[in-house]
């Protein structure tokens, strides 16, 4: 596995993010159908906001950019020090991307091995997740990493009502 190092997010990296994290995660939810497409960056850039609304200086949240050893930036990575639910003792993984130029090479795990040592060293002792069903990469990662599922969504589309 290719080593790694995670540094913070420069604000030029942010602003950059803010709107490539929200297009992705858009474009997520049209796909699962819990969005219409009309509207669903406007949304997904509102819940961003509403999650850091100081940016990259939001108290207990950290906005991570995965680094090889020369200085190479592959990835990101968003971490809530205080889980979005209330869960006590657990940080929620916001986001996790390595650039998809460096897929294959072990990064994704390298970039969550990182995540937890961030999350650990603020004092915090479980990550949380969600992951899309659909993303089988994510699902086999996080399971092969040691993450259980704890809730599950399931759904059935029903058709059209009369």
């Amino acid at each position: 596995m290719t080593a790694i190092g995670v540094r913070p997010m420069t604000q030029e990296e942010f602003a950059t993010w803010q709107h490539q994290v929200a297009r992705a995660y858009a474009d997520e939810q049209v796909a699962a159908g819990s969005w219409p497409a009309d509207g669903a960056l406007e949304r997904a850039l509102e819940g961003n906001a509403r999650w850091l609304p100081r940016g990259l200086a939001t108290p207990d949240m950290l906005l991570l950019r995965a680094v090889l050893p020369d200085g190479t930036p592959v990835g990101r990575v968003w971490i809530g020090l205080r889980h979005p639910r209330g869960t006590p003792d657990c940080a929620f993984l916001y986001d996790i991307e390595v650039d998809a130029e460096h897929r294959g090479r072990g990064l994704g795990r390298a970039l969550l091995e990182q995540a937890e040592l961030a999350v650990r060293a603020r004092g915090v002792g479980s990550l949380e997740l969600d992951v899309f069903g659909s993303n089988a990469g994510a699902v086999g990662l996080y399971a092969s990493a040691g993450y259980a599922v704890v809730t599950q969504q399931m759904r059935k589309n029903l058709g059209a009502a009369d």
